[in-house]
């Protein structure tokens, strides 16, 4: 490995997907993945381990999510720079990974190349967007689009994704460190805010912002 090479990690559920984003950013040059991780907590202590230049992650994993364990990275090492790799699309989940630290945003319908550029630019110090994910942006701004989740704080909005995801409030709890009398308070909190008042109209507005995803395509 060059010693001026962008020391990557990354950081996705799925082998098969880490296998194939390895192969494809070490076939650039000066970029190096040192270590991969497909939970949280692996992530979390393999980045403290290696101290990668560049972090890229999924937002869904089995034990917790991206913009916790981005919250939980950030106390710990502020300057971390984070590519946030995702299949959600909406322009709410992409300014919610911006707001929580994010300094990139792709999806994973972008083209090969796209992460890669994501990669140069982030270590670069520069934030990124992929092309679609800052149209999507761009057209949401301008068309003054009113989205009810704005209301939520990160951590509302983190386990009201976790609800219409289908987890049930202990594993929240567990995968959250939090008491799960706490969850069910932010669970009546956030009905609250978004003036619903079933989980049946959670989800019928996690559909409207198009924040749900296949089970078998996290």
């Amino acid at each position: 490995m060059n010693r001026d090479s962008t020391r990557v990690m990354l950081v996705d559920d799925h082998a098969i997907v880490r296998s194939g984003f390895r192969r494809l950013l070490e076939e650039y040059p000066n970029i190096a993945v040192v270590a991969e991780a497909e939970t949280g907590e692996q992530a979390y202590q393999g980045f403290l381990e290696h101290l990668p230049d560049v972090l890229v992650v999924d937002i869904s994993m089995p034990d917790t999510s991206g913009l916790a364990l981005m919250r939980r990275l950030l106390a710990r090492a502020p300057d971390a720079r984070v590519i946030v790799f995702s299949m959600h699309e909406d322009a709410a989940m992409a300014e919610r990974a911006m707001a929580s630290g994010a300094r990139g945003y792709v999806t994973k319908s972008s083209a090969p190349e796209i992460l890669v550029k994501a990669v140069y630019e982030v270590a670069a110090g520069r934030i990124f967007l992929s092309p679609d994910i800052a149209h999507t942006l761009a057209v949401s701004r301008l068309a003054g689009t009113d989205d009810p989740l704005k209301l939520l704080s990160t951590r509302e909005f983190e386990i009201f994704r976790q609800l219409v995801s289908g987890r049930a409030p202990a594993d929240i709890a567990r995968a959250l460190n939090l008491s799960a009398k706490t969850v069910a308070n932010y669970h009546t909190l956030i009905k609250q805010k978004l003036g619903v008042a079933s989980d049946i109209e959670l989800m019928r507005m996690a559909l409207d912002q198009d924040l749900l995803e296949p089970r078998s395509n996290r």
